[in-house]
């Protein structure tokens, strides 16, 4: 029998992988996602929207529809295009100018989900050690994508009110470092804290990228999720407005059919200058050649016929739950504890007294009233925040928001008046709920 002499590879090494693994770590929502459907646990911890909203009426007969027909089922189960698929690019550029951004098809490229929309620009656009100029808090997933490139992060607050943010001398000043890369943020209910930026800084933050010469991402997810207030046009419309033309703005917008159709069917996409486009597509096919065009043709059979009503069925339902969680809150937290009031989208942004840890109330929470939430360094590039958590509004029903938040409420109640030292944050179990 032979036996190879050959050392067997420890893959728990750091060194067996390149220097830029190092910097991989498991999502906490991801893992939280695990304990969805536990009998015990109730989660305001994902960005999940309810599937009992889906529309799966609509997807069923879609799916018959283009499987019934021989020429259109072979369409979309050979190899296709990187681009996307033709018909969906055609409505979502539809769909764009009526939101303020004239375009083609040129300027659009389906992506698997908007996430990897994320992963694929921080490949285009970073370089070790580059810096990224993004809001704090921030969404965990953006983090997740752009660190695998090693960069660096720098940090601008932009007011919700219409007074001015920042200027580009407070971020970047003679004798530092060159200027940021890119700018990333995301300006409509922003996950983690809901808020929406004011058409004011947006101008202003438009002025900042304009001063620093550098593109900035623009992630709409939540964009047509709004049940209050008056819609606010997209940076790229804003920035069109100002150069004249999609292909010379700096603005690099990402969209989703995830919170608004159904997140299993992966279908995203970018919207941009063409010549963003060509490499965007140009490092798709080096990734997967391209996502699944059944999918897309599925989306586009329902979002062609739908989009609207299937927009106008959630947004009563999402508007009530989280008025129902904001009347839950001010009813069971205790005094000391602020949180956002969102006019759309799926968060509150809780912040809590200085001395509470996030991680800590997880564990307490988790283990002795089974609700789950997401602590709030998970949204911040230096790990801060530990003050501050995200709930989650979308998926539970009236009555378990309400429980769920009683029970949230006695937990953080028994903080308030204790300091509480800092942990590392706690592994994901699965405890009795009294």
């Amino acid at each position: 029998m032979y036996t190879s002499s050959r050392a067997v590879i420890d893959w728990s090494r750091s060194s067996a992988f390149a220097h830029r693994a190092a910097g991989l770590e498991p999502s906490a929502i991801r893992e939280f996602l695990k304990l969805l459907g536990h009998p015990d646990i109730i989660s305001f911890a994902g960005g999940i929207p309810d599937p009992e909203l889906f529309p799966g009426k609509e997807l069923a007969q879609a799916v018959s529809r283009i499987m019934a027909d021989p020429a259109r089922r072979a369409g979309v189960l050979q190899y296709a295009v990187s681009e996307g698929y033709e018909p969906l690019r055609e409505w979502i550029a539809g769909y764009m100018s009526r939101l303020g951004v004239p375009c083609t098809t040129d300027n659009i490229a389906i992506t698997t989900g908007s996430q990897q929309g994320l992963d694929l620009l921080g490949k285009l656009f970073l370089d070790p050690g580059d810096a990224i100029l993004t809001t704090a808090p921030t969404y965990l997933g953006a983090l997740q994508a752009f660190s695998v490139y090693e960069p660096t992060y720098a940090t601008v607050t932009l007011p919700t009110e219409d007074g001015l943010g920042p200027t580009a001398d407070g971020i970047i000043t003679p004798g530092d470092a060159p200027p940021p890369a890119i700018a990333y943020v995301v300006p409509d209910f922003a996950n983690p804290s809901g808020e929406t930026v004011s058409l004011a800084n947006r101008e202003r933050f438009l002025d900042i990228l304009a001063a620093l010469d550098i593109p900035v991402i623009e992630d709409a997810a939540y964009q047509a999720l709004r049940f209050d207030g008056e819609p606010v046009p997209p940076l790229l419309a804003l920035d069109i407005e100002r150069v004249g033309d999609v292909d010379r703005s700096c603005v690099i917008y990402t969209g989703t059919f995830s919170k608004t159709i159904a997140p299993g069917l992966r279908v995203g996409w970018i919207c941009a200058a063409r010549d963003v486009v060509q490499k965007i597509v140009l490092a798709r096919q080096a990734a997967d050649l391209h996502g699944s065009t059944l999918d897309q043709a599925i989306v586009h059979e329902v979002v062609s016929a739908s989009f609207g009503k299937q927009v106008e069925k959630l947004l009563p339902v999402y508007r009530h739950r989280r008025d129902v969680m904001l009347d839950a809150l001010a009813r069971f937290m205790p005094p000391g504890v602020g949180w956002s009031r969102p006019e759309g989208g799926m968060f509150i942004w809780l912040t809590l007294p200085e001395h509470i840890d996030s991680n800590v109330l997880l564990r307490e929470s988790l283990e002795t009233k089974g609700v789950l939430f997401v602590p709030g360094p998970s949204f911040f590039p230096d790990g801060s925040g530990a003050h501050h958590i995200r709930l989650n509004y979308t998926r539970s029903d009236e009555a378990t928001i309400v429980t769920g938040i009683q029970r949230l409420g006695s937990v953080v109640g028994r903080h308030v008046h204790e300091p509480t030292r800092h942990v590392q944050q706690p592994q994901v179990t699965v405890g009795t709920t009294p």
